[in-house]
């Protein structure tokens, strides 16, 4: 059973960068793609980005390109997710997770191909 356990939401304001964590462990962190989504109030939960198990890939949500940076840390069993320029409709709950992936350049955009999700880290935006 793998744990994902998010950190870093905070009150911020607009403008601003931010750093969110996820800590992994019980499993092989290193066999996963990982991934963040987010989901604001009243909507539904949305991709945001996602990086393969090597390393090597990422991708954005199309929408997002530009302000957010995904990266992980195999010898930490971390996984980060940088915004910057941080702007009123980032206010979501940040989800992270991950997937089994059996080779190592694939990125995850589907939330239904994610085997495991962390309980979430809020971020609230003020102008």
């Amino acid at each position: 059973q793998v744990l994902l356990v998010e950190s870093g939401g905070r009150l911020a304001q607009a403008g601003d960068a931010l750093i969110l964590s996820c800590a992994a462990s019980g499993g092989t962190f290193s066999n996963y793609a990982m991934g963040w989504f987010r989901q604001a109030p009243g909507k539904e939960r949305e991709f945001v980005a996602a990086i393969s198990r090597s390393g090597g890939s990422s991708r954005y949500a199309d929408s997002l390109k530009g302000r957010f940076t995904i990266s992980r840390d195999d010898a930490k069993n971390m996984v980060y997710l940088h915004i910057d320029s941080l702007k009123s409709e980032d206010t979501a709950t940040y989800f992270c997770a991950g997937a089994d992936a059996v080779y190592p350049d694939t990125t995850i955009y589907a939330q239904e191909r994610y085997n495991f999700w962390g309980q979430g880290t809020q971020v609230t935006i003020t102008l």
